[in-house]
């Protein structure tokens, strides 16, 4: 049987052997300044609280069980039949229970972290050393990187905008062929490029985003070399 909010304040307080005036001066020390009367309003259905006085009753009168006080006792609340005493015991092995840390919500794990080697497209550049030499950092990265990234690149000039940018680190995964309209990082002429691959009349293409830029055409004298497709 549910209770109106008057009369499960007026029996909480009785319970507690508490006066209107002692459950005022409760609030007050809250920061609920409010009088006597106005208790007796609530407890009357005259008034009824704000959100904030009623969550400030609550802890007043040490009331955990909100549902349960306010609703007679649902079948479902899990202080059902028990009085003020027996509400406190419960609490307080349920505190115990938490203090144990037997039976602790486990921690979320953190996130594992590796290392991955990470060049400068401007610094390979003419080198002709790029994933051979040691011209590059370590970078630690998390889950944000793709699992199957095995190293990154830190992108050097605007020919790749607006989807990739000066600075801009882009994570690779190492392999020897692409797809045509696939996005990889290149070593041709001695230079290292991050550009989009295309098969123009049988001869490779390396194209640029941006349209200021025009096609590097791949001469067969020269080899191309694939580093790896841009994640």
């Amino acid at each position: 049987m549910h209770k109106n909010i008057g009369e499960a304040l007026s029996s909480r307080r009785k319970e507690l052997a508490l006066s209107q005036t002692e459950l005022a001066a409760r609030l007050g020390m809250l920061g609920i300044g409010v009088t006597n009367q106005a208790v007796s309003k609530w407890e009357n259905g005259v008034t009824e609280p704000g959100a904030e006085q009623f969550l400030a009753l609550c802890a007043a009168l040490d009331i955990e069980d909100i549902r349960g006080a306010f609703s007679g006792g649902s079948p479902e609340g899990y202080f059902k039949g028990l009085n003020y005493e027996g509400r406190k015991k419960a609490l307080e092995y349920i505190e115990l229970l938490r203090l144990s840390g037997r039976y602790a919500v486990p921690a979320a794990r953190e996130a594992k972290l590796r290392s991955l080697p990470l060049y400068s497209l401007a610094v390979s550049a003419g080198t002709g050393q790029f994933l051979d030499g040691e011209d590059y950092e370590m970078a630690e990265v998390g889950p944000e990187v793709p699992a199957d990234a095995n190293f990154g690149v830190r992108v050097a000039g605007d020919s790749m905008e607006p989807d990739f940018h000066d600075g801009q680190i882009v994570w690779v995964r190492q392999q020897r062929e692409l797809q045509n309209g696939e996005t990889g990082v290149f070593l041709y002429d001695g230079s290292a490029y991050l550009k989009q691959l295309f098969n123009g009349d049988g001869r490779p293409v390396l194209r640029s985003h941006n349209p200021e830029y025009g096609d590097i055409q791949v001469s067969p004298a020269l080899p191309l070399r694939i580093l790896g497709k841009v994640l």
